[in-house]
């Protein structure tokens, strides 16, 4: 009777066994989240911060570098020149990214469908384009706009006529926008064809049984089914349109007076830091920037969720 009074008075209380059952639950799982965490603050909360730092300062040819808090961003706000840009990708992303999209989700319902012959090569040939790096891509699609030396140019002195120059200044964004279109349609065809394959074959089974047409199951069966695919694809579209930079940047070698240093927000941005040794400023043009991309991409997710 000693020894169990004595076993039970030594036992800690429940609360306390609790907390150190938390305690011991909580060291577990930062075991497991910690390496992402320690990356993540590293590669992505460090910059940003590092970056915001830079911004609240300015280099001055008498005195230094000097605090001038939030004066880059006033100047940033009112720059035309990053104003000029930020419209540009903004025609560019109401024009290319509906393009874009349209055609991998019209590619996708025809792989899905079952009528395509060869669907598996056609998938692959579809999706190829986007293992080739945009720097390769651009410079072959430079090459071909070429009107001196390249397919542009071998048209017109073949046939003796004078086709308009991809290269100018009227046609440089659309241009732009095709090789962009050719790079991604694939990428957006696998999301769209991937949510198209885990859709429950008994819808299907009941629309045939209703007498459904294939319009009416692509209408009323398949687009409400990958509507969220088709809002992250959006969203993801939305942010690389902001991000554009590895298509104007090699196609300015050979074009420079159509696609100018301020030709998009990042290529300004980049001419700002490592021409113009302005990092300061720069790193206030990629925050602002940044900051009007995460807006735009949160307004498109939550409009695409009320919808859903």
């Amino acid at each position: 009777m000693t020894l169990l009074s004595t076993r039970a008075t030594a036992a800690p209380p429940p609360r306390a066994r609790a907390r150190l059952r938390f305690r011991k639950e909580a060291v577990v799982g930062w075991g497991f989240v910690g390496p992402f965490v320690a990356v993540f603050a590293l590669v992505f909360l460090a910059p940003i911060g590092y970056a915001v730092y830079l911004s609240l300062f300015q280099d001055r040819l008498i005195g230094g570098t000097s605090f001038v808090g939030l004066d880059n961003y006033g100047e940033a706000l009112t720059d035309p020149r990053f104003w000029d840009g930020l419209t540009r990708v903004g025609m560019f992303l109401l024009v290319q990214v509906p393009v874009m999209l349209g055609i991998a989700l019209l590619v996708a319902l025809a792989i899905d469908s079952g009528r395509l012959y060869g669907k598996t090569f056609f998938r692959v040939s579809v999706f190829l384009p986007y293992a080739v790096p945009a720097v390769v891509a651009s410079l072959i699609w430079g090459f071909m706009y070429g009107t001196q030396f390249g397919l542009v140019g071998n048209i017109n002195e073949a046939l003796g006529v004078t086709l308009p120059n991809p290269l100018s200044p009227s046609l440089a964004l659309a241009s732009i926008g095709n090789i962009v279109t050719w790079e991604f349609v694939g990428y957006n065809m696998l999301i769209f064809y991937s949510a198209l394959k885990v859709v429950p074959s008994s819808l299907y089974e009941a629309a045939a049984i209703d007498g459904a047409g294939e319009w009416r199951v692509v209408w009323s069966i398949k687009l409400p089914a990958i509507r969220s695919s088709v809002v992250i694809a959006t969203i993801f579209s939305i942010i690389g349109s902001f991000q554009l930079f590895n298509e104007p940047s090699i196609l300015q070698k050979l074009a420079p007076n159509a696609i100018t240093s301020d030709f998009t927000p990042n290529l300004y941005t980049y001419s700002l830091s490592f021409a113009g040794q302005q990092h300061n400023y720069a790193a206030t043009v990629a925050i602002v920037m940044g900051v009007i991309t995460a807006i735009i991409a949160y307004a498109v997710q939550l409009r695409g969720m009320r919808k859903g």
